[in-house]
């Protein structure tokens, strides 16, 4: 890209400093070149920034130090078993949640270890929450909630640990990436990896390379076999995992039969997370969440819901690489448009199916429990014969 900007006499090519991991950057020029040409006041948004620097530089002490004391409440609640930290945010600020998101699972989830971050979960009543749950509720001072605040207030006075955050303005926000960047680190120490790599990222790019590579050669993607097929539903998942499942379905070898064979797997401390390969719109998340939120309300466990390949560098990490206490559903579809890719034999549909199937055989080989769902081309029908499916699994 930089070849293509100086050949092309662009006006100004901003470099990034290389070693800066790419959830570190937000206030690097990765970060502040795209704020800039959005229209804020960049001095403004980094002199509030600088005050959370300041707050934070190593010389200060660890109880007026935010990002520290942030760190150890994090780290110390993971280390005790509270591990998923629900990210409660108000509107004005709801897409820090997906930030937050990627820097505490890239972050900390490898080695067996880590904290795996909720977000875009509804608050519930304390019933339906396990005891490995942290909630952080971020919110603009404008945007007061008091059924948020009663709902939370429910939570902590059932036992459950609870941050609050209060930012002034949109402004503040520079701060919270600073806070939580620290945060991020100290927790990592605590727990006892290292903030700063991704190595279970890397694992499915390379399963992706060779399946696309594959394509090249032969015109396919290998063939796989489904362990039940209907008119709108296909399953697929690896040979422990379908041993596993004929085992629990029984006599029942229906769709509904095979997901509920698969939830009962949903044991206490484990989280549920549902890795979406569909277009990110209005009406797949609505679904979606539906489906989640149901699973979170029958097995009292945390819920994720990530749009792939979108969160294959984010949340990913932490599925692969982090502790062994998640039940995986993956659901992809066929494109009814696709478009070739410049150069290759393959479409941008099949680079997508080599990332979900990429994604998926990294799980199976850490041996995850995971199922994959594949919708076909209609994509509304097969996610409503799926929505049924798990109402009728969790009956």
């Amino acid at each position: 890209m930089q070849q293509v900007a100086e050949i092309d006499k662009f006006r100004h090519i901003f470099a990034g400093v290389p070693s800066i991991g790419g959830r570190y950057s937000a206030l690097s020029n990765f970060g502040m070149a795209p704020a800039a040409v959005m229209g804020l006041d960049i001095k403004k948004f980094l002199d509030r920034t600088k005050e959370m620097v300041s707050a934070c530089r190593p010389s200060a002490s660890i109880e007026g130090n935010p990002g520290a004391t942030l760190g150890i409440v994090l780290g110390t609640a993971a280390k005790s078993g509270r591990d998923k930290v629900t990210i409660v945010t108000s509107p004005g600020i709801s897409d820090l949640g997906a930030w937050l998101e990627q820097l505490l699972a890239e972050s900390t989830g490898k080695e067996g270890k880590g904290i795996i971050p909720v977000d875009r979960e509804r608050l519930g009543a304390p019933e339906v929450y396990g005891s490995d749950r942290l909630f952080a509720y971020l919110r603009l001072a404008s945007e007061t909630d008091a059924g948020v605040d009663a709902k939370l207030a429910a939570l902590e006075k059932a036992g459950h640990p609870v941050v609050r955050i209060v930012l002034g303005d949109v402004y503040d926000i520079g701060q919270e990436f600073f806070r939580w960047e620290i945060a991020t680190a100290v927790a990592g120490s605590i727990i006892g990896i290292n903030a700063f790599n991704q190595p279970d990222v890397e694992a499915s790019k390379i399963v992706t390379k060779s399946l696309t590579s594959e394509y090249e050669k032969t015109g396919s993607l290998p063939a796989e076999t489904p362990i039940f097929a209907d008119a709108n539903v296909k399953l697929f998942t690896d040979l422990a995992n379908a041993d596993a499942l004929s085992k629990a379905v029984g006599a029942d070898k229906s769709l509904a039969g095979y997901l509920k064979a698969h939830l009962s797997r949903i044991g206490a401390g484990d989280y549920f997370a549902l890795l979406g390969y569909v277009e990110m719109n209005d009406g797949h998340e609505q679904t979606l969440q539906g489906i989640r939120h149901a699973v979170r309300d029958k097995k009292k466990a945390a819920t994720c819901l990530g749009f792939g390949p979108r969160f294959l560098h984010s949340t990913g990490q932490a599925y692969k690489g982090g502790p062994n206490s998640g039940v995986f559903l993956q659901v992809t579809c066929d494109d009814a448009n696709d478009l070739p890719v410049p150069g290759q034999k393959y479409t941008f549909g099949v680079v997508k199916a080599a990332q979900a199937r990429g994604d998926f055989q990294v799980l199976a080989d850490r041996k995850r429990r995971a199922l994959r769902v594949h919708l076909g081309a209609d994509v509304n029908a097969g996610l409503a014969t799926l929505a049924k499916a798990v109402t009728q699994a969790l009956g």
